[in-house]
């Protein structure tokens, strides 16, 4: 049965991040992972291509335009879900993968505001005991109110 300090945190939205998304970022990070597609890099051929603009890669939300963390995405609020399940016994985590929904094109100059929320917490018992699956989903919407993106971390928490 799940605790109830990690069951009030389910439905729980986070502080809202803000991204800023310039072209340098975009051509660093294509360079970054070998992308070498002209949207990602070349102003005119993006202009002339169906998005208007350069775009940026898949994955790729800007950088932050604040952050109080070592990273933008190990919030205060991720942080809260950690310290609560090593309150409750489960001191060890495991990454259990990022999954991303790409609904529109992420244009040079937007302005993203990022929403994470607690979206489940399930207990599983495995062959070394109970373990908990934590899912925190962050929506990325633009400047013009458009939803963008989604991203979904799940956190594998141990005894």
């Amino acid at each position: 049965m799940l605790p109830e300090k990690l069951e009030k945190l389910i439905g729980q939205i986070g502080e809202t991040g803000m991204f800023e998304v310039e072209k340098g970022a975009i051509k660093k990070y294509a360079d970054s992972i070998g992308d070498r597609n002209p949207l990602y890099w070349d102003d005119e051929y993006a202009r002339n291509s169906r998005y208007g603009a350069m775009i940026a890669p898949p994955g790729f939300f800007g950088w932050p335009t604040q952050w109080n963390t070592t990273m933008p995405f190990f919030s205060k609020f991720r942080e809260k879900l950690v310290s609560a399940s090593i309150e409750e016994g489960f001191d060890k985590l495991l990454d259990g993968g990022s999954e991303y929904d790409f609904i529109q094109p992420i244009r040079a100059g937007d302005i993203l505001a990022s929403m994470p929320k607690i979206i489940a917490i399930i207990e599983r018992e495995g062959k070394s005991g109970v373990m908990l699956f934590s899912t925190l989903e962050t929506t990325f919407i633009n400047q013009h109110g458009v939803k963008v993106a989604k991203y979904r971390q799940t956190i594998i928490h141990r005894k």
